[in-house]
């Protein structure tokens, strides 16, 4: 395709023609002249300027910042991920054992909590990025969750919320003979759980970023640093859940419902204390506002446009506003690409748009950039919908094998809601080891200065996830023909003495060591490649992700029921609440064969993906190409 050459509305030429020229690429009249400096291989785009709580620049960045302040940041973190496990492996249980709901009614509702804390997380961020800033929102959205972990402290240990206990025991819970919880009862119970549900959803979104936030893009050891904070903030993320999944655990047994759901509140409130106190430390970002509108001006703009063309003559450029800084608070300019230049139609200055055009009508390019980089993003987060749904299943089925199982550890029994703790344990020993062990090997098979770039370690994490949920398909063919052979076929909940527990541990480390990869890459790559001003967003899209796994399990474990049992034949389903007489190595083939579907799809995907960075280079390379073959190129500043 020709096309006219478009100059930078910065340096316009009045009365003079454009002349044509065989150029495919429109943008390589607007490139940003600042210098970028490139660290360790890969490049960056500098962002705004820090600014303290009151939203002036922090003239001396040596006296806020940096790990101290990352630290405070942490604290949330764990104490949220802390009550989000808490809740996952303890909630299921007190639904069955104390509201005498099914197993899997309650599998569901929990499920749905998760999802719901998750999913609701893109409203967290997009308050986060057009009106509040990282630390409003997180300030705000902490203390609803400590209000929701309040009122579920309050129905645990206020009789008045649950039913009668009385002549309630194992084969009454079994035959459904308890009496059920009261339709308010309940409702009090889902009401406080999805208050800290909706929570969640300013904290997860912000918190990485906020941390991220911290640290000095200029500073040449700034991706070193940033590498080394999202491993450190996993970490955090998993000495929460191996407290949930162990202290929690104990509280609960040893002292009962209502003290266990009531540490969950102490925590969260000692590192809502914390995350206060580290105020005067911490680094901040000017939201940039409503991000939403923007995308949705650049839609409407390019829409309006649709059918001028680049090379009409009343065509003055693609609108950019003159300086360094971008018309977006809290942004630097970005780049023109040639991705999507359906949506430039949007950016395409006209004579009749005048000097005050409407952000309707015309949007800047960085603007335009903004949306196709959302855009770009999506393939990559939605790929680990399944690593999620594996997760959440392992949460809930996995538990009920392990009633199946004997739990003894040398002479100590360990509660079945405590075997979710081991994928945590290996995640931390993985983190723990990964800068002494796996970053040297990796560096000798890929030659990248961090042992493998974010794209690759996603994959790794997406690969690991396919043996674990198959191994976990062939372990529990095993169990169940175990339980069938010695006469456990009706007693699911009942240990086999001679079958260990710890035949789940495989399944449990190697979707340890995927998370690692996975997760942890994930998070890295959406904030470095999300927009400046969009940062909260696009680490949204990872919570996103993991909301729409829980769904999703939810839909596909309702999918199966229905399709697998027929209560008129008396035909139990394949996840029957009789593990041995269900068959859940169906379901967990079923699962594997969607992740390798799944894994090629990203493999497809992330070939294709450019990074932003990388497309920094191409930019320089052009820029010094025309300049040496004599064009006389404007050059926006």
């Amino acid at each position: 395709m020709d096309s006219c050459e478009i100059k930078s509305p910065q340096a316009p030429q009045q009365g003079t023609p454009t002349p044509c020229m065989n150029r495919k690429k429109l943008g390589i009249y607007f490139i940003e002249s600042e210098d970028r400096r490139m660290a360790l291989g890969r490049g960056y785009t500098r962002g705004s300027t820090p600014v303290n709580i009151h939203g002036k620049s922090i003239v001396d960045l040596s006296k806020t910042g940096g790990w101290i302040a990352a630290f405070f940041i942490f604290g949330n973190e764990m104490a949220e991920r802390m009550a989000y496990f808490g809740l996952s492996v303890n909630m299921v249980a007190f639904m069955f054992y104390v509201m005498h709901r099914p197993f899997a009614s309650s599998s569901n509702a929990v499920n749905n909590f998760l999802g719901i804390s998750q999913a609701s997380s893109v409203l967290g961020g997009f308050l986060a990025d057009a009106y509040l800033g990282r630390y409003w929102t997180i300030a705000i959205f902490t203390t609803i969750y400590l209000a929701g972990l309040t009122g579920i402290t309050i129905c645990a240990t206020m009789s008045i919320f649950v039913p009668n206990q009385e002549n309630c025991d194992q084969l009454s819970l079994l035959l459904g003979n308890c009496e059920p919880a009261k339709p308010w009862q309940m409702t009090y119970l889902y009401t406080v759980l999805y208050i800290t549900a909706f929570g969640a959803a300013g904290i997860r979104p912000c918190v990485s970023s906020f941390g991220a936030d911290q640290f000095d893009e200029r500073s040449k050891n700034y991706k070193s640093h940033l590498d080394r904070f999202f491993n450190l903030f996993y970490l955090s993320v998993t000495i929460g859940a191996i407290i949930a999944f162990t202290a929690v655990v104990y509280v609960q047994m040893k002292y009962g419902w209502g003290s266990a759901f009531g540490s969950l509140a102490i925590a969260m409130g000692i590192s809502n204390m914390l995350f206060f106190i580290g105020t005067p430390l911490y680094r901040h970002r000017l939201p940039g506002g409503s991000p939403l509108t923007r995308v949705a001006q650049v839609l409407v703009a390019a829409y309006r446009k649709r059918n001028e063309s680049f090379d009409s003559s009343e065509v003055i450029g693609l609108y950019e506003v003159p300086g360094r800084k971008s018309a977006i608070k809290g942004s630097q300019k970005i780049d023109h690409t040639d991705d999507f230049r359906f949506l430039d139609k949007a950016a395409l200055q006209l004579k009749q748009d005048g000097p005050n055009p409407n952000p309707w009508n015309l949007c800047t390019v960085t603007q335009v950039e903004e949306v196709k980089i959302l855009i770009k993003l999506l393939p990559i987060p939605a790929c680990t919908i399944m690593l999620n749904v594996i997760l959440t299943e392992f949460l809930t089925l996995s538990v009920q094998q392990a009633y199946t199982l004997n739990t003894h550890l040398g002479q100590l029994k360990l509660p079945v809601t405590c075997m979710p703790v081991f994928p945590g344990l290996s995640v931390f020993l993985i983190l723990s080891l990964y800068y002494q062990t796996f970053v040297p090997v990796f560096k000798l098979i890929t030659g990248h200065p961090h042992g493998a770039s974010q794209l690759q370690r996603i994959g790794i994490g997406l690969a690991v996830s396919i043996l674990s949920v198959a191994w976990a398909a062939i372990f529990e063919k095993y169990r169940r023909n175990y339980a069938i052979q010695n006469g456990f076929e009706a007693s699911f909940l009942t240990a086999m003495p001679n079958l260990s527990a710890y035949w789940l541990l495989i399944q449990y480390c190697l979707i340890g060591v995927a998370e690692v990869f996975c997760i942890v890459g994930l998070l890295e790559f959406l904030y470095e490649e999300a927009p400046d001003a969009m940062k909260s967003i696009g680490s949204a899209y990872a919570a996103l992700a993991g909301g729409l796994g829980c769904f999703f399990a939810t839909l596909i474990n309702s999918v199966v029921k229905s399709v697998t049992g027929n209560s008129d034949k008396r035909q139990e389903s394949w996840l029957s609440q009789n593990i041995n007489t269900g068959k859940f190595d169906y379901f967990y083939w079923i699962l594997t064969g969607l992740s390798l579907i799944n894994f090629f799809v990203f493999l497809f995907s992330a070939h294709r993906y450019k990074y932003r960075t990388q497309h920094v280079y191409e930019m320089e390379n052009i820029k010094h190409d025309v300049i040496n073959n004599g064009n006389s190129t404007t050059v926006s500043s």
